[in-house]
């Protein structure tokens, strides 16, 4: 019964567990932020991949 409580206040003091979780929630926000600002460039690569097209379609 000893070596329970003794593993239970071991893993109560453990915070390495917590700190995963936390680079985890930091790693997902800085995903969804680089989404977000992809996402709202891709709007003007696709304007100009579309000149691109039809400026190689005009001279073919």
């Amino acid at each position: 019964m000893d070596a329970i409580r003794t593993m239970l206040r071991k893993l109560r003091s453990d915070n390495s567990g917590a700190t995963a979780v936390e680079y985890g929630l930091i790693a997902a926000l800085i995903v969804l932020a680089m989404m977000g600002g992809l996402e709202a460039l891709g709007g003007g690569s696709n304007g100009m991949w579309g000149k691109v097209s039809s400026d190689v379609t005009n001279v073919m």
